[in-house]
């Protein structure tokens, strides 16, 4: 049996030896002699009654069991380091890596998010931004915010906000739009979802017969609105998302006329376990949602 207590400086010894493959070159990052270096492999392999190295005439080589117990020293190693680096000013911080779809971030997170720095001041977090595409586990992500349905395979899902569409365009084009049929005779900026305008325009009771002259496409939300903003055309965007732009007449929304084609969600892996930094963003989050007079009017109730 391999006894439990095993020496630090025995096991970083035989680290820094294998991914140097040299006594010498680990002697001089670890600031001791090359003698040391290998009398503590010697130790550990003696105290594991194993042998880690091949002894080569110019250099050295793994064996078997040093190639099993590399990995596993490197990453506790690592992991130690980055605990320790977390350590700041005498309280421990937490890092937390959020992706976020943009026009969610840009619209609705970042103005609030000095309020969460307040709250939690020891959690530094990453945000990331994405046009809804993204890979949680791929990018190593603790949680993403997503627009759709708020069903993706192997996720769990917390349903954040409803974000309904309707027409978003410059005062100068709003002002020549009088019903809504007047709309096919401007450009409409749309997204990759080809069925959103045709909704729009059965709500509002234009004929299906009746067709739009031209569309742009555009890949995010963000970008339809900023061309809108330069009065290249009509936007479908969420209103909720770009509430400063109405706020300051920059952009109006000419009709009342709105159409939901999904929700905002806060997601993660079902198999990445809450850390406290995950579960304090969580509750400040929902909390954030639910605030009165935070003109967040279209929310959804937990499941």
């Amino acid at each position: 049996m391999i006894r439990p207590h095993l020496p630090l400086n025995a096991l970083r010894a035989f680290e820094a030896s294998a991914r140097h493959l040299s006594f010498t070159r680990a002697a001089i990052e670890l600031c001791v002699t090359q003698a040391a270096v290998s009398h503590q492999v010697k130790s550990l392999e003696t105290q594991l009654n194993v042998t880690l190295f091949k002894r080569l005439p110019r250099g050295l080589m793994l064996t078997r069991e040093g190639e099993t117990l590399l990995p596993v020293l490197r990453e506790s190693f690592d992991r130690i380091a980055q605990t320790l680096e977390c350590f700041e000013g005498g309280h421990y911080r937490e890092v937390l890596t959020v992706g976020a779809v943009g026009t969610f971030a840009v619209g609705w997170l970042l103005p609030r998010l000095a309020d969460f720095q307040a709250r939690y001041p020891y959690i530094d977090l990453r945000l990331s931004t994405n046009n809804n595409r993204v890979d949680v586990a791929a990018e190593g992500l603790d949680y993403a915010i997503r627009f759709g349905s708020g069903a993706w395979h192997g996720t769990e899902a917390l349903p954040l906000l409803e974000a309904p569409l309707s027409v978003l365009c410059t005062p100068q084009i709003a002002e020549r739009l009088h019903t809504p049929a007047d709309l096919l005779q401007q450009t409409l900026l749309r997204s990759y979802r080809t069925d959103e305008w045709q909704a729009w325009f059965q709500v509002a009771g234009v004929p299906s017969a009746l067709q739009p002259s031209r569309t742009v496409v555009f890949d995010s939300s963000l970008g339809m609105m900023e061309a809108a903003q330069q009065g290249v055309g009509v936007a479908l965007a969420p209103p909720l998302m770009f509430e400063r732009l109405l706020a300051s007449d920059a952009i109006r929304q000419p009709f009342a006329f709105s159409i939901s084609s999904g929700s905002y969600w806060l997601t993660r892996l079902q198999s990445r376990a809450e850390s406290t930094a995950m579960q304090a963003f969580k509750d400040w989050l929902r909390g954030a949602v639910a605030t009165p007079g935070s003109n967040l009017n279209a929310r959804l109730s937990d499941r």
